[in-house]
């Protein structure tokens, strides 16, 4: 069945702008598909790209324009340490090696090796959920300028965790001589933290610890946004779902 929704806004809006906004697929994306006749307004095809919706309008996309956007792929993957997530280095591992059929859960098409690229890094000795898309709406609400997801790590380090230490983990260092945006910093136990992050600097944990004189032995990102590994044991995937691609793009 056609995608089909009414729009509600105040405004006039153009229509790339407003599917790029409620998730449906990027601004480009919608510019092709209306290039190619695929995007209607109460019936009528629309061919100017920059064609404004109204209030109480409703726009739909055929057929054909879904099953061009249900091509991309979108894999959570709870991924070991000794990987690393894009294109390696000779002798490493890539994180892409282990999207086979062994390792699924679930449905979902098995990709050809490095046909889904990383959406944000982890380091290779780090573990956790690593998000893997050719979905350019998905990428953008994860690692994009206006990103606000929560990324959330379960952290063991080595030293005596202090409240002074806490203090400064939370707000407060730089790295790079930019300031970092505020973290949600707890203790779990004597030697372990759990982090809630809302950017992704390179290393960032490892070297916020540093700062702070403590040693990361063990680093695992159990979360981004809605996205968890609930049902993924180390080295398993699956394909992202429908509803929580919704969930993750805020549509």
């Amino acid at each position: 069945m056609a995608w089909t929704r009414q729009y509600d806004g105040d405004e006039p809006q153009r229509i790339n702008k407003w599917l790029g906004q409620s998730g449906v697929c990027s601004r480009r994306e919608a510019e092709g598909l209306i290039a190619e006749g695929l995007v209607s307004i109460d019936g009528e095809t629309v061919l100017d790209a920059g064609r404004k919706i109204l209030t109480g309008q409703t726009l739909t996309l055929s057929d054909r324009a879904e099953a061009s956007l249900a091509s991309s792929i979108s894999i959570i993957l709870h991924k070991p340490a000794g990987y690393v997530s894009g294109q390696p280095e000779p002798g490493k591992l890539p994180a892409a090696r282990l999207l086979i059929a062994e390792n699924r859960v679930g449905d979902g098409t098995i990709p050809g090796r490095d046909a889904v690229p990383p959406i944000g890094r982890l380091d290779e000795d780090s573990r956790g959920l690593l998000l893997m898309s050719t979905d350019g709406v998905v990428a953008k609400a994860v690692i994009g300028p206006e990103s606000d997801l929560e990324k959330e790590y379960l952290v063991r380090v080595r030293g005596d965790i202090t409240e002074d230490k806490l203090t400064w983990l939370r707000h407060g260092l730089e790295l790079d001589g930019r300031k970092l945006k505020p973290a949600r910093v707890t203790q779990m136990e004597p030697n372990r933290l759990r982090f809630i992050l809302k950017e992704g600097r390179n290393r960032q944990i490892r070297r916020m610890c540093e700062l702070v004189d403590l040693g990361v032995s063990d680093l695992w990102r159990i979360r981004v946004g809605p996205l968890n590994l609930t049902g993924l044991n180390e080295g398993q995937w699956r394909a992202l779902t429908t509803e929580e691609r919704t969930r993750l793009v805020g549509g």
